[in-house]
C-alpha cells in the first residue's frame, strides 16, 4: 500500500485488496488506477466527515470536488469489479470475499 494514502484511502485498499487479488482481477499493471480509486474514496469520506462535522451544512465548491471525486471513483470500481454490474460481467458475482462485515449481509 502506498505510505502517502490517506487514512480512509487505507482503509479502502485494505478492503478491497484481497477481493482483487483472490478473483485475480488485477496485475502490477494496474496498481496506480487501484490508488487512484482507493485516493477518490478517501477523499469522499473526509469531505462527508468535515460537512457531518460542521453540522451538515453544503459548501459549494466542496460538493463539486465531492461530486467529481464520487464520479471518478465509481469508474474505476467498475474497472475493477467493484460493483454489483461490473462483478456480474466478468462472473465474479458470487465471490465469498465480498464485504464480510457488511452489516446488512447483503450478497
Amino acid at each position: 500500500m502506498p505510505k502517502y494514502l490517506a487514512p480512509h484511502a487505507k482503509a479502502e485498499w485494505k478492503r478491497i485488496m484481497p477481493q482483487l487479488i483472490s478473483r485475480q482481477i488485477i496485475t502490477r499493471a494496474d496498481l496506480a488506477g487501484v490508488e487512484n480509486y482507493c485516493a477518490m474514496i478517501g477523499t469522499i469520506r473526509q469531505i462527508e466527515e468535515e460537512r457531518a462535522a460542521a453540522g451538515g451544512a453544503i459548501d459549494i465548491k466542496l460538493f463539486g470536488v465531492l461530486n467529481r471525486a464520487t464520479q471518478t471513483a465509481r469508474q474505476l470500481a467498475a474497472e475493477y469489479g467493484l460493483t454489483p454490474t461490473s462483478r456480474a460481467r466478468i462472473g465474479a458475482a458470487n465471490t465469498d470475499t465480498d464485504d464480510d462485515d457488511n452489516p446488512l449481509a447483503v450478497r
